[in-house]
Formats: C-alpha cells, structure tokens, sequence
C-alpha cells in the first residue's frame, strides 16, 4: 500500500535516466509507479515463476525498494512474548536481490509499548517505504524517528527523533530526497506540519505548516516533486488541503481546499495537473492545475470526480489514461483531461497496494495477495491473475525484469524460470 500508509511515495529530482533501473524508492525511478523498460512475469504462484521467497521477521507493510543489486525494508519485531501489547525493535533489513539472503539486519529505534498509539489493522509500526541514494539509505517510522544508515552494514550515520507527534491509527507516509532535503509531513492530531531535514546531517531545514485546522487532523500522505516551468514544487496533501511548496525553503506556492482527512494515495503528475485522491470518507478525485499562486481553489481545479476514487492505492498515470483502483477493488480508467469515464471493472477483493506499469501492462496487487495483469486501453482486457495466498497490502517493487513483493509473511522475487 502504500501499501497503507504507505503510500508512501517518494520523487527525486533526478531523472528516471539517471537513476537506472534502480527501483530506489516507493513507486520506482519518477515515484509514479512506472518502470521503464523492465517486462516482469505475467504469470506466477506459490510455485511457479518464484526464484526466492525469505521469510521476514516481525510486522511492517512498507514496500521494497531496491539498489545496486540490494534490497531494503523496514520491519517492528515484537519482543519478549510478542503479544498485542509488547515493545517493538524498529528494525531495517538489507537482502541480497539475487538470491533473498540477508545481508544485515539492524535496530533503529525501539518502540514502547506503554503509550504506542494504536495501530489500524491496516497499518504497523513499520510503514512508510525507505529510500536508497548512492551508500545512503533513510528510514522513516513516522512519530518515532527518522535515520540514515550506511548501505553497507546498516550503522547509523545519524538518527532523530526530535519531530513526535500524536498518531492516530500508527504512522504511514514515506519521505522524498530533494536536493539536499529529506522532506516528509507530520500529520497528527496537534500539528500538521511539511519538514525538511538536512540530508546529511538528519537537522531541520525548514517546517512549513498545513494552516488547514480541519476536524480530524491525521493523514499519511507521502509528497511529490514536480517541476513545473523549470522551477521545483513538492505537492504534500493532508487532511482538507493540498499544498504546493518551494522545496529549498517551504514556502508556500500555492494550495487548494477540499474535505478530506486520513488521506493516504500519493498524487500524480501530467498533462499539466497533479491527480489526488481526498482520503475519508468519501473520497473525491482531484485533477489541479498547476501554474497558479494562493488559494487557488475557486480558479484551478480542472475536474473533479467521485466514481473508483481509491482511499489507499495511488493512481497510475499513462499518458491521457488515469487507472484508480478503490479499496473496494473498483478499476476505473478516466480521461486524465477531462475526468470522463472511459471504462470501469469490478475485481475481487479488497485493494491498498498501489499498481505498476511495466512492460506495457499494468500489475495490481490485492490484500489477499491476488496479482492481477491487465493491458491498459479502451477496455479492460486482463492479461493474468496469480495468487500467492498471503496477505499483501506493500506495493510492488520491480528490479530488473523481476517483480519484488511483500506479504505478511515474506519477500518474494517473481522471475521467468
């Protein structure tokens, strides 16, 4: 999902070129959920197309990202007897892509049971999705801390846990690397705040506040870089506001209003707008031109619509196609200029993990580890659907030709054998 909370999804603001086909952060190279010249399997089972499956230890639902040949995660190991209510070691795991063994396997933070906000079934004490640049991997677990640790051995090159604030259902959104910023929001119950830390340092660079004071505060959303005219905006959407910011400074560019709140779907960018999903409980989908400056709620919303609108999933953009897959597992393909329907789909189960395109197909995961493949166009025409019989609300990760996937119980390299 973010997989919940997830979301979770993170933009550099290099260029997918650049990058490779370094699958480094949540939803890949643009943070959008496309992968570029990788053709993943579209068939696969518990024994079919599986090159490795290593089990992982204790709980967490931030999706894989994968660099240089490694793979990194986060994960809350509950201690002594493992109860509902026991401590939890805040952990990262490093494995190698090739063949799933762990490279390390290192504690971060320790998370008390005795004040720990409580936890949504759908969310865990590991969430939000890390990101790799060069030997630096950044791990966030939201109100407890935020680390850099060397790629190598997992030590720390520096941890902090200055930004708390009050959780409600756990934490969830993933940080974006901008320049020399690790920007991520604090969105709680008494404060919801954009911050920038100091990538080399983990001090804070600037905080900008959200100024929406609305009636339920949390959300778990994970910013978006965009560049907009040659000039930089990181779009950060929480409860009944969306922002635009400078992310050198945090200076507010521009901001639309709307009602909405535990807001999880990471936006999307194209043709102009950036696409957002409002979060709870009604959730509206949200198309935004860019280019203004203020409250531009009156003059800048392109369209709106309501139909398919996910709570967890974000979007997936193909050029003038918007595919939205809702929790209830309604696909719906919208005209990305206008909102029109083009066409829409009932799937089978419930859907958090948020979909890829690869290969010319797009891949989505459901809760109950049901992969489905499907060729975008006029119509819906599934390709695929595989099921692994393990819980799934991480997204896809994807390395090379490879899909990467998370269940509740393992990680799980999916490779044409």
């Amino acid at each position: 999902m973010h997989h919940l909370f997830l979301g979770v999804v993170l933009a550099f603001s290099l260029t997918a070129a650049a990058i490779g086909a370094d699958w480094s952060q949540f939803r890949g190279p643009t943070g959008q959920g496309h992968a570029e010249g990788s053709h993943p399997p579209t068939v696969w089972g518990p024994d079919k197309n599986v090159k490795w499956r290593t089990e992982l230890a204790g709980n967490g639902w931030s999706s894989p990202v994968v660099a240089a040949g490694k793979i990194y995660l986060t994960t809350a190991v509950p201690q002594g007897d493992g109860g509902p209510k026991a401590d939890q070691s805040l952990r990262v795991v490093c494995l190698d892509a090739t063949s799933g063994s762990i490279v390390w396997n290192v504690e971060v933070f320790q998370q008390a049971a005795m004040g720990a906000p409580n936890i949504h079934s759908k969310n865990s004490h590991a969430s939000p999705t890390a990101l790799v640049e060069g030997d630096r991997v950044f791990v966030h677990f939201g109100h407890m801390g935020t680390a850099c640790l060397d790629v190598k051995d997992g030590s720390t090159v520096w941890a902090t846990q200055e930004l708390k604030y009050a959780p409600v259902h756990g934490n969830g959104g993933s940080p974006i690397l901008v320049g020399d910023h690790l920007i991520f929001s604090t969105d709680g119950t008494d404060r919801q705040v954009v911050v920038a830390l100091d990538k080399t340092t983990g001090k804070v660079a600037w905080r900008t506040p959200r100024n929406a004071k609305p009636a339920k505060a949390f959300s778990f959303s994970t910013p978006l870089l965009i560049t907009v005219k040659g000039h930089e905006q990181v779009i950060s959407a929480g409860s009944d506001v969306v922002m635009a910011l400078d992310p050198k400074t945090g200076k507010e560019i521009w901001r639309v209003k709307y009602s909405g709140y535990s807001v999880v779907p990471k936006p999307v960018y194209g043709n102009g707008m950036v696409y957002l999903s409002t979060g709870y409980d009604s959730p509206v989908f949200y198309a935004i031109r860019v280019d203004g400056s203020g409250d531009v709620t009156a003059t800048h919303v392109a369209w709106t619509a309501k139909k398919g609108a996910p709570r967890n999933a974000s979007p997936l953009l193909i050029g003038d196609a918007l595919y939205l897959v809702s929790d209830s597992g309604l696909l719906t393909c919208l005209d990305a200029k206008t909102g029109k329907e083009r066409w829409s789909e009932g799937l089978s189960g419930a859907y958090s993990a948020s979909p890829v395109y690869a290969g010319g197909l797009v891949y989505l995961l459901a809760e109950d580890g049901t992969g489905t493949v499907f060729k975008p166009g006029s119509a819906y025409e599934q390709v695929a659907k595989n099921k692994l019989g393990e819980r799934a609300l991480a997204s896809y990760a994807v390395d090379g030709d490879a899909l990467i996937i998370r269940t509740a119980k393992a990680l799980y390299r999916i490779e044409d054998k």
